[in-house]
């Protein structure tokens, strides 16, 4: 990440720039108010991309809700969608690689579906994997 771009602006250039360039609305409903450590940024933003990816492949949404928080239990992005939702199980290369993400820095990923409903990918990492 760039000196002077906060995690805060790096995560809504990048939604900002997805939503434009696939058509789908994306709102934003928390950015984080400080910056973590550069791993965690690194995984944040790769599990990030697969979410929005699996966004486009599997659930035929039109609106995508982000929201990034950081607390004093720790970091927590959540990634909803109104699409198709899951039917059974996620499992998969890309689920996988979401949950491999959060894992390399002390966290976990759930993701939740509703059959018609959505999909919403979580992420969690400790306060203290966080250096704080």
């Amino acid at each position: 990440m760039h000196a002077d771009r906060t995690l805060a602006r790096v995560l809504e250039e990048h939604l900002t720039g997805w939503a434009r360039d696939n058509d789908v609305t994306v709102e934003i409903w928390a950015l984080p108010a400080r910056d973590v450590p550069a791993e965690v940024t690194g995984a944040l933003l790769a599990t990030l991309e697969e979410a929005l990816s699996n966004v486009l492949r599997h659930s035929g949404a039109d609106v995508v809700s982000v929201a990034v928080t950081l607390g004093q239990a720790g970091l927590r992005m959540t990634v909803s969608d109104n699409g198709a939702g899951l039917y059974g199980s996620a499992v998969g290369r890309g689920v996988a690689a979401m949950r491999g993400h959060f894992a390399g820095v002390g966290g976990t990923l759930s993701v939740k579906g509703v059959p018609g409903g959505g999909t919403t990918v979580t992420g969690t990492v400790p306060i203290g994997r966080l250096g704080r």
